[in-house]
């Protein structure tokens, strides 16, 4: 579980979160959204421990992130919005570096790989340069090296950004598969089909703050919209769309 309170962060005299709270609950998927500007991507940073917050609060599984980032770390498996694959390796030697630095034995190495690849189905792309892959292929290996540690706890930023329809719908059932196994999954989106279609809970962020936290059918309920993304363009007050 992920624990945001009362977060603060500001560059100079911006201030880039102000007082953002909320909760990523085990067993379920919830989405982050916000428009450009909002704040959405500094609070992600700050999650995984990128970013240290002028005030506030993360914790995971209860781990203060700025007491032991290092255990918060280990606790969380992390797909950026840079993808960030050393792309003179292969799909594989990225995912088992990662696997090493996270101190996993061979044989949990193994294990983990193999159900990594198979979840993912990229046994074709493993032993290719990442040099030169699709971004439906990029995504995948940095997914898989992102959770090569089993880690309880899932933040995804923009996962699905430039993939095509059949990668995208296979990150999808990878999604629900991580909330069936009972994992937090936490990700911003700006496709409302996505988010509609996977999110339990939906926190929107707008100049700073949490907006709303609630369910997408408390969300159409609240602000009368039958569409979600007419339900969030009436909650944080403009029209400018949606934004990574």
């Amino acid at each position: 579980m992920i624990e945001v309170r009362d977060l603060h962060k500001a560059f100079g005299a911006v201030k880039a979160v102000d007082g953002v709270g909320f909760t990523a609950r085990d067993g379920e998927i919830t989405g982050l959204l916000g428009p450009n500007g909002a704040g959405k991507t500094t609070t992600l940073r700050m999650l995984y421990t990128l970013m240290t917050p002028d005030r506030g609060q993360v914790l995971v599984d209860g781990i203060d992130a700025v007491a032991d980032p290092l255990a918060v770390r280990r606790r969380l498996g992390v797909l950026p919005d840079a993808r960030g694959l050393y792309k003179r390796l292969t799909a594989r030697e990225n995912i088992e570096y990662f696997a090493r630095l996270q101190g996993l034995d061979e044989a949990t190495l193994r294990t983990r790989h193999e159900a990594l690849v198979d979840a993912l189905e990229m046994r074709d792309i493993l032993d290719r340069r990442t040099e030169g892959f699709s971004q439906g292929q990029r995504v995948k290996t940095a997914i898989a090296r992102a959770l090569i540690h089993d880690p309880r706890n899932v933040i995804l930023d923009e996962p699905t950004n430039g993939l095509d329809v059949m990668a995208t719908r296979g990150l999808r059932r990878f999604m629900q598969q991580l909330k069936g196994e009972g994992r937090c999954v936490l990700f911003s989106s700006h496709i409302m089909q996505e988010v509609a279609a996977l999110c339990d809970r939906i926190v929107v962020i707008a100049h700073g703050r949490v907006v709303a936290d609630e369910t997408p059918d408390a969300l159409r309920a609240q602000t009368g919209e039958t569409n979600l993304e007419d339900a969030f363009v009436k909650i944080i007050g403009t029209d400018e769309g949606l934004a990574a």
